[in-house]
Parts: C-alpha cells; structure tokens; sequence
C-alpha cells in the first residue's frame, strides 16, 4: 500500500470481514491462537495513536464499547480519521505491519 485510499480499502476489508460476527464468535478462540477482540482492539488503538501524531497532538486510549460488536463500527470511524489526515510513509508502515497482525489473528 502506498496511498491513503488504499490503505482504507485495506482497513475497510478488515471491517467488512468481521461486520457480522455474533459476540459468540468474537469471544471464541482464533485459529492459530490469539484473541480477536484484542487483536482487534489493538488495531483500533493504534491507528488513532498514528491518526494523532499526524495531527501532531498526544496520543490517548480509545474506549471500549460495551459490545464486541461495534468493533467493526469503531475501526471504520478511526480509519476515516485516519485516512483524512493523510499519513506519511512510516505512519503507513505502522498501520500496515498492524493489520497484519490484526489479520494473522482474525481470519
């Protein structure tokens, strides 16, 4: 990925992939191991921490829904602040290197 509308594609897959998900299956173990909420959580966490150091303002933790859920909802409102405030070349390998981490635990 090299251009914000891509890396948004790329995130918006993610979302999509896990937009129906029941709290049964966000709960239940990965595949090779791992937690999906987590996983997923900590992309979330880490695209608003990219999304402020762009904005060049303090990075500060993103809160938990109640529901697993919303998750998807999440990822795609942080992704579109993201997206917006054009990141650079390293902010874009961070969020890369991110949701690959995100995937190997999700799918």
């Amino acid at each position: 990925m090299t251009d914000r509308e891509s890396l948004g594609r790329e995130i918006q897959r993610v979302a999509s992939g896990v937009a129906y998900w029941s709290p049964a299956r966000w709960r239940s173990p990965a595949p090779g191991g791992g937690d999906r909420v987590g996983a997923m959580t900590a992309l979330i966490q880490t695209l608003a921490d990219v999304t402020a150091v762009a904005e060049d303002r303090p990075p500060r933790p993103v809160p938990r829904l109640p529901h697993d859920t919303a998750l998807p909802d999440q990822l795609k409102v942080v992704a579109a602040d993201l997206v917006a405030v054009d990141p650079g070349p390293e902010a874009v390998s961070q969020v890369e290197a991110a949701l690959a981490r995100a995937r190997s635990v999700l799918f």
